[in-house]
């Protein structure tokens, strides 16, 4: 009797524990954002899915990841710089919703407001390089 307690209680451990995954291991969805960054900044060159999966997305990494992030908080705290790019001149963008599309919903209705000035500086030639 005593032995077939022994048994079950360390099975049971056992599949307790194999069922276990690490709790600072990243998810599917963040390694994967991870490795699509890497990717675009050219740090992931050759690698491939798997293979960065395995040497990037595990427990370990996941406490560097952690790590730099505190690195990253404490250095990016500042106002990013203000964009310089500039419309062309010529190009009037719409200063609110046109009354004509007030049965609209608000999204719609902006929509239609901005397609409305778009059109009107393409037929004018003010567009420049907007698309």
């Amino acid at each position: 009797m005593l032995n077939r307690v022994v048994i079950l209680s360390s099975f049971a451990l056992l599949a307790s524990a194999a069922f276990v995954s690490p709790a600072a291991a990243l998810t599917m969805k963040e390694c994967s954002v991870k490795y699509q960054a890497a990717k675009a900044d050219g740090s992931a060159k050759d690698i491939k899915w798997n293979d960065y999966r395995a040497k990037f997305c595990g427990s370990e990494a996941a406490a560097e990841d952690a790590a730099d992030d505190k690195q990253v908080a404490a250095t990016t705290e500042k106002e990013p710089a203000k964009a310089t790019i500039k419309a062309p001149k010529g190009v009037a963008f719409p200063n609110g919703v046109d009354k004509k599309y007030s049965s609209e919903t608000p999204a719609k209705a902006r929509l239609k407001t901005c397609v409305d000035s778009y059109h009107k500086n393409k037929n004018d030639g003010t567009l420049g390089d907007l698309k």
